[in-house]
């Protein structure tokens, strides 16, 4: 089996733990790599499409998970090892590692998370796996939204902002922002408004067959934060399509049921 780690950029420990599992594995009969590169700051796709690895081993945190699946020019198998404060998306522990990367055998078993496309005028701005951010560039002043379901205006509302999540997000920032956590099983929009003016503005959960998206009224410098890696500066009163991404993020079933993993970490932070 083809293996590549990637360690959470200038984090010694998980560097160092990243070494001592490749060495491991290496002694085991796999094909280990270990990617070192920054991939934050550098435009760079995690691996080609001709030495495309069977998985990819994150060694660090959700930040570090989100940029792996945003660096691949097409997703495959994804373990997160939690280095981090939390790791929703992290399902093995340092110390199970091993011993159960050893216990794979191909085909994979993974389950799909759905991802979000985000579209301007056609074309494509980027891709999310948790969550999309619409801001103010400008501190404490509200921005007009228009939500558009299958050519129906279904909400209009003034807010500092609008978080558009996938249900694998819905335990980020738009859990924080006061949304619902949602069954990662389930495909939808989850529109979460940042301080609302209206206490009627509620939390929207979109069944991703719909056609849907997000005009911005407000005459007002505006950015879109995707997954908190790529910040884009949009353009004044311009609408967005929201789209079901055909390539999915796909994750390795570690065996452990989404909802007591939620109940666990929740008590942890």
């Amino acid at each position: 089996m083809n293996i590549l780690i990637l360690s959470r950029y200038s984090d010694v420990r998980a560097g160092e733990f990243s070494e001592i599992l490749q060495d491991k594995l290496l002694n085991h009969g796999f094909f280990v790599s270990i990617c070192n590169r920054d991939l934050l700051h550098a435009d760079t796709s995690l691996f080609n499409l001709e030495n495309k690895p069977d998985m990819i081993v994150v060694v660090g945190g959700d930040g570090t998970i989100l940029l792996a699946t945003q660096r691949m020019p097409v997703q495959i198998p994804i373990l997160g090892i939690n280095y981090g404060e939390v790791g929703f998306l992290a399902d093995v522990d340092p110390d199970e590692a091993f011993s159960f990367i050893t216990s794979l055998a191909l085909p994979l078993p993974v389950e799909p998370r759905m991802r979000i496309e985000l579209r301007l005028n056609g074309k494509l701005l980027g891709t999310s796996l948790n969550e999309a951010l619409i801001v103010t560039d400008r501190p404490s002043k509200m921005l007009k939204f228009l939500i558009n379901i299958d050519g129906n205006i279904a909400e209009r509302f003034r807010a500092d902002g609008l978080i558009i999540s996938t249900p694998t997000g819905s335990t980020a920032y738009a859990m924080s922002a006061g949304g619902p956590i949602v069954d990662p099983r389930i495909e939808g929009f989850l529109m979460v408004p940042l301080a609302p003016f209206m206490l009627s503005n509620r939390p929207h959960l979109i069944d991703s067959a719909r056609k849907v998206s997000v005009t911005l009224e407000a005459a007002k410098p505006v950015k879109l934060v995707i997954d908190g890696q790529t910040e884009i500066h949009l353009e004044e009163s311009c609408k967005i399509d929201l789209l079901k991404s055909q390539d999915p993020a796909q994750f390795l079933d570690a065996g452990q049921n989404f909802f007591e993993k939620i109940n666990r970490k929740l008590r942890h932070l």
